[in-house]
């Protein structure tokens, strides 16, 4: 056959497809109503392996692309059964709970307290003061300390960073993240310029040693290698500035700097040596503005989430296809192995953005089945990527 008919033929079994698909989504649904008289949970995993396995037995030589479509069909039915019940009702409440609310971070009141790790002149102090320009910002020693600072009531908001374009993702932040569950309410992208800072009267051929945190070690280790430099951690950048200030204040310093912002190398009078010291020039890192309260504006467009899965065969993609299927484009994922089990096996941790707002009705439908059929799950928040330009 040539190629328009071939096409004819497939044009043929996609009519004789369609209609055994309709009928199969409406057997689902006649399922779901039998299941919501016997009281069944929509997720029955034995019975959707049964049908893969037969499937598979069948399949010949496409026996991958026969379970990815069943796969897909699976889920359509369920996602139909799931919205023919309404499903998810305690997700559904508190979001509409927030939606009702109409606030968002333009609306705080400058009463409100801000937690920050760090102290003054970090990034984090100039993200929190850039989202919480009214507000009292607090500066809190590392991360953990923000998460319970917003735990205990001490602080209203927390402002932490989560990704960098160069170093990649604050893996710790992440794990407190999924370990404490707070609402994410906005986030801002600063671009960062780290500047190398050191004592007066110390030049850039004596330094031996550079004091920063680790990501901004790792954002300017170009430099660092080139120079052969010994680089001790910190647990800011502001916070090695201070240091290295007061060291050099009580017992002098002559080989040493400080790499830092350069709004912390003036606060804390060191001098600047070089400006611009990271290895990419459009190094930027992403904050997040934490919250026990929800809170989605109106233009809210980024959605984050995070579930359990066990490390099995497949277990990742059925929930990945679900966002494909409703056309949600995912922007960040990130996984956390759990402990073992009883027998040995793995489970993670799975934290997931996309872009896309709770007010669509497709994307809460998904959000809520997701909430009937993954261990763990949490909706974190819906909101906003706040522009530092126009902020």
């Amino acid at each position: 056959m040539n190629l328009d008919e071939i096409r004819k033929r497939i044009d043929t079994i996609d009519s004789q497809l369609l209609p055994l698909f309709i009928e199969r989504m409406e057997c689902a649904q006649d399922v779901a109503r039998e299941k919501q008289k016997l009281q069944l949970p929509i997720l029955n995993a034995e019975r959707e392996n049964e049908i893969l396995e037969r499937i598979a037995s069948k399949a010949g030589n496409y026996v991958p692309e026969a379970k990815i479509l069943y796969n897909s069909i699976m889920a359509l039915s369920r996602s139909r059964q799931h919205k023919l019940l309404n499903s998810g009702i305690g997700i559904r409440r508190q979001i509409n709970y927030a939606l009702e609310k109409e606030t968002s971070l333009h609306t705080v009141s400058d009463d409100k307290k801000i937690a920050f790790q760090g102290i003054s002149g970090s990034f984090s102090h100039a993200a929190a003061s850039l989202l919480f320009p009214n507000c009292k910002t607090y500066p809190y020693e590392n991360f953990r300390d923000v998460f319970e600072a917003l735990k205990s009531g001490d602080a209203d908001f927390g402002l932490l960073p989560v990704e960098n374009s160069s170093a990649g993702s604050v893996a710790e932040v992440y794990d407190l993240i999924m370990s404490y569950r707070f609402s994410i309410v906005g986030s801002t992208t600063l671009h960062v310029h780290h500047c190398l800072a050191a004592p007066h009267g110390v030049a850039i051929e004596d330094i031996r040693t550079v004091y920063s945190h680790p990501q901004a070690l790792t954002q300017c280790s170009d430099i660092i290698s080139s120079h052969n430099w010994k680089s001790i951690q910190h647990s800011n950048t502001a916070v090695a500035a201070k240091m290295l200030a007061k060291m050099a204040e009580e017992n002098g310093v002559a080989d040493a700097a400080a790499i830092c912002s350069p709004m912390a190398a003036n606060m804390y009078g060191l001098s600047i040596l070089q400006q611009d010291i990271q290895n990419n020039n459009q190094n930027r890192t992403r904050f997040a503005a934490l919250s026990k309260e929800m809170i989605i504006p109106k233009l809210a467009d980024k959605v984050s989430l995070c579930f359990c899965l066990p490390h099995t065969t497949g277990s990742l993609y059925s929930v990945l296809s679900r966002f494909a299927l409703n056309g949600l484009n995912l922007t960040k994922i990130e996984s956390r192995p759990l402990k073992e089990g009883n027998n040995g096996d793995f489970k993670y941790n799975f934290y997931l953005d996309f872009t896309g707002s709770v007010r669509n009705s497709n994307t809460l439908d998904l959000l809520c089945t997701l909430s009937q059929e993954l261990p763990n799950f949490s909706f974190l928040g819906n909101y906003i990527e706040y522009n530092p330009k126009k902020t």
